[in-house]
């Protein structure tokens, strides 16, 4: 499986990923959501180097040009409600793609450890056409694993992406091992996993960042 770290080599990924983990700016929730989008948007010009791509001649008022377009367009995929900020970035390039959905969550146990349940898919047909699939945090890789589980019901993808903001060493060991065949596309990776599957120094809740705290009454 290929994983790609795109804060191997400096560009403005350092920027929006210090943003996003500093406390002081994460108040700013707008700023916190605008800086997923734009990760997204990187993943989606980084991510379309791999795809296929067919030829097309435009007409022009001067002439004819040849072109290259993509040959078949990918379907975005997002883990709700946390991923709506980075899925609407690849959007913002990839706007012909159709889109899939998927809630999970997280049932705590007594003794700390957890299951992970899937309640809602919404997907198209994928058969041969490439997936992208994004969540701000991988921390174990089980809502991920999950996620794709439930999406695979609608057909077999020619390849799939898996994006994240923030990804934790344990969770890509564990995509290595369920998805050999996905590439990781990654912000940034960190090494440590608390006993809770918390990143470590992560970044905190990114749903609770960008959309407000889920635990507190309205």
């Amino acid at each position: 499986m290929p994983v790609i770290n795109l804060s191997a080599q400096n560009s403005l990924i350092h920027q929006f990923i210090t943003e996003l983990r500093d406390i002081d700016i994460q108040a700013d929730r707008m700023r916190f959501r605008k800086n997923l989008e734009r990760l997204g948007e990187i993943f989606a010009y980084e991510i379309s180097k791999t795809l296929s791509y067919g030829e097309l001649e435009v007409e022009t008022p001067m002439g004819i040009a040849n072109s290259k377009i993509i040959a078949v367009q990918p379907v975005l995929a997002t883990i709700l409600r946390a991923g709506i900020p980075m899925h609407q970035g690849l959007l913002n390039f990839y706007d012909q793609s159709d889109n899939a959905f998927v809630t999970t969550y997280r049932r705590q146990h007594k003794d700390g450890t957890f299951e992970i349940h899937m309640d809602y898919v919404s997907c198209p047909i994928l058969d041969d056409r490439p997936l992208i699939i994004c969540d701000p945090m991988v921390a174990t890789g089980m809502s991920m694993t999950t996620a794709i589980e439930g999406i695979l019901q609608h057909g077999t993808p020619s390849h799939i992406h898996i994006v994240t903001a923030i990804a934790s060493t344990d969770g890509i060991e564990h995509l290595e091992r369920t998805l050999p065949k996905a590439t990781i596309w990654a912000a940034a990776i960190d090494e440590e996993l608390t006993a809770r599957s918390y990143i470590v120094p992560g970044l905190g809740d990114a749903g609770d960042l960008a959309y407000g705290d889920k635990n507190i009454d309205s």
